[in-house]
């Protein structure tokens, strides 16, 4: 069998013969063949700098109604005032409390205040990076 072979076979092209995947605790129902595959879920990412409420209802919107995850720079609100950077915060308290999402900060300095905020489909998993 020449490489090129063995490659299309290794992606699943190879040969028409499904051979069946069996489960260790059930060998006799076969739960897959080599052939089937997990389809890919694709979302975007969408980086904003919200620069008014109006912007805060797209995020809003694309949280609860495209269930993407939006990474939110919320320097500009900062700079508008105190009430508006509140209104913010509120909005994101909102989106965690009534439809399940998930933030975390990313980035906390003077010029930048970074939070990514998901729909409750996706987790958010923050791992403390450990120097051996």
């Amino acid at each position: 069998m020449s490489f090129i072979d063995n490659f299309k076979k290794g992606l699943g092209f190879g040969g028409k013969e499904k051979k069946p995947i069996h489960s260790e605790d059930f060998p006799d129902e076969p739960i897959a063949t080599e052939n089937d595959y997990i389809e890919p879920v694709i979302c975007e990412i969408i980086l904003i700098r919200p620069q008014s409420m109006d912007d805060m209802d797209y995020v809003f919107d694309q949280i609860v109604e495209e269930s993407n995850p939006v990474i939110v720079d919320l320097s500009y609100l900062e700079e508008e005032g105190i009430d508006t950077f509140q209104m913010a915060g509120e909005k994101i308290k909102t989106l965690r409390r009534e439809y399940g999402a998930e933030s975390i900060l990313l980035c906390d300095g003077h010029d930048k205040n970074r939070i990514i905020v998901a729909p409750s489909r996706i987790k958010i998993v923050k791992k403390e990076w450990k120097h051996y």
